[in-house]
């Protein structure tokens, strides 16, 4: 079960508010949702949430929470007693055009453009300059829909604890890299593999402006249910970094589809098209293919 302890106002007082907004949202209910739980009169609750009610009920309180899946401790330490405070809602300074906040259990994310806004159907198809919109942009927006919203938590979760290395072991070659994406559990969820090589040797000749080294990028893969995460550009993104930090500067690929997409966002640049070759290098070097 999970536990709450009173988060403390400017006043040194405790901000009853304040910690239901953050309970309800971790238990993803609504204000409506959490007053047919518990039994307390959504107006009720509304006025403890926004500060207007100066003197709870203790009963009150002790039933919002207890519903809302948390304990409520009074005046026991939070190094003695264990208990650990909700995390706060992200949004909660936010407002509406009419000066309210955003519903709590909910994620809110400003909209700057078309493509922040799921209510912009136009955003994916072309560009309209913004006098031209169908429809006006919110300030801000938010997710209804219960299992789109626990997908957006579940990918933030996942972009915020999968980690990037380079797997080095005397298995592998001195010449090859390899870099894995892992979750906390250790579950492999993608892997980048890629090579050195010389040009020099390759073409038997020399060319000015050619590199003596440089990295071929063999492929990217990423598990289906982690794609569209950014794992692939981390992967890209730390290889990049290992070898300029090895010497190497350029690097080759060939890629088809999604692929031409993730390399272009990671800086490569098209030398020849189907299957789309590119390439990474310093501006204004001579690149061969």
């Amino acid at each position: 079960m999970t536990e709450a302890s009173d988060h403390i106002d400017e006043s040194g007082g405790a901000d009853l508010g304040r910690a239901l907004r953050a309970l309800r949202r971790r238990a993803d209910l609504s204000q409506r949702q959490l007053a047919e739980k518990s039994g307390v009169p959504q107006p009720t609750l509304a006025r403890i949430e926004s500060g207007r009610a100066v003197d709870p009920r203790f009963r009150t309180v002790e039933r919002l929470v207890q519903a809302a899946g948390g304990q409520l401790a009074i005046g026991v330490p939070p190094s003695i007693s264990g208990v650990t405070e909700p995390t706060p809602v992200p949004h909660d300074d936010m407002r509406d055009e009419a000066g309210r906040r955003y519903p709590a259990h909910l994620d809110v994310w400003p909209v700057h453009e078309p493509r922040d806004w799921p209510g912009a159907w136009w955003a994916e198809w072309y560009r309209l300059p913004p006098q031209r919109y169908p429809l006006p942009l919110p300030p801000a927006a938010y997710e209804l829909n219960r299992r789109y919203r626990d997908n957006r938590r579940w990918a933030a979760e996942v972009r915020r604890t999968a980690q990037v290395r380079r797997v080095i072991n005397s298995d592998l070659p001195a010449t090859c890299w390899r870099y894995v994406a892992e979750l906390p559990d250790g579950a492999l969820v993608g892997e980048l593999r890629a090579h050195e090589r010389s040009p020099f040797l390759e073409f038997g000749e020399w060319h000015p402006g050619m590199p003596e080294r440089e990295m071929v990028l063999d492929g990217v893969l990423v598990d289906a249910r982690y794609r569209r995460l950014g794992l692939g550009r981390r992967l890209v993104t730390a290889l990049v970094t290992g070898m300029r930090a090895a010497g190497i500067d350029d690097a080759a690929a060939t890629a088809e589809g999604f692929g031409i997409d993730l390399l272009l966002a990671c800086g490569f640049e098209i030398e020849a098209r189907r299957p789309a070759a590119l390439r990474l290098g310093h501006p204004g070097k001579r690149c061969f293919s």
